[in-house]
């Protein structure tokens, strides 16, 4: 079985593959289909986003495509920055200008149990026939003060997963893979599809 991931990036390939080696499966990125369209994500949750890459991608390629959508909603916020979080800061935004938008508006809270947030990951398998299935993972934490580790990407820095006094980006990647959302998410998608390859 060939399935389509919908994203250039050759790591995550390689992470399913090695989750899958000794199963029928083939992963593959949008670099074997260089014509395919960008898809808009332009859903309000990141369940319609997710579905809505992997359904485009499965019917251009003809072959089951996956797809995740992800990001940090914080409670205080009104759940933002949610779908927006790659790009909570405006045009340009990096995940440096990201945070520091999170953190100034979050300045006047003090109280962690009024920072409380979770990071949300929900990855949708799609076949070409338009038939599709969705698999959520979600963490819990607060968010901090201030930026602390360099390990990880996104508000990893600013965000202390529920029981722990570290940030994602303070914990080695082996540490953050069991708690994370995406860790989560993946672990149901992993059952699901060793349950159809066998």
């Amino acid at each position: 079985m060939n399935i389509v991931l919908a994203t250039r990036n050759s790591k995550k390939a390689d992470e399913l593959t090695r989750m899958f080696v000794s199963y029928p499966v083939v992963f593959q990125t949008l670099d074997a289909f260089p014509d395919c369209p960008e898809v808009i994500e332009d859903g309000r949750t990141f369940r319609q986003n997710a579905i809505k890459k992997a359904v485009q991608v499965a019917r251009y390629t003809g072959c089951p495509a996956l797809a995740d959508d992800s990001g940090l909603e914080v409670e205080s916020l009104g759940r933002a920055p949610g779908v927006f979080s790659a790009r909570y800061a405006g045009r340009g935004a990096n995940d440096s200008r990201n945070m520091k938008k999170v953190l100034k508006e979050l300045r006047d809270i003090d109280d962690p149990r009024s920072r409380t947030a979770r990071f949300v990951c929900c990855i949708a398998l799609a076949l070409p026939d338009g038939r599709s299935k969705t698999f959520t993972g979600v963490v819990k934490g607060t968010i901090g003060k201030r930026p602390k580790g360099s390990n990880g990407f996104g508000y990893d820095p600013i965000f202390y997963p529920l029981g722990h006094d570290r940030t994602f980006a303070e914990m080695a990647d082996s540490e953050k893979d069991v708690l994370s959302h995406r860790g989560r998410a993946m672990k149901k998608l992993y059952f699901y599809l060793k349950r159809m390859l066998t």
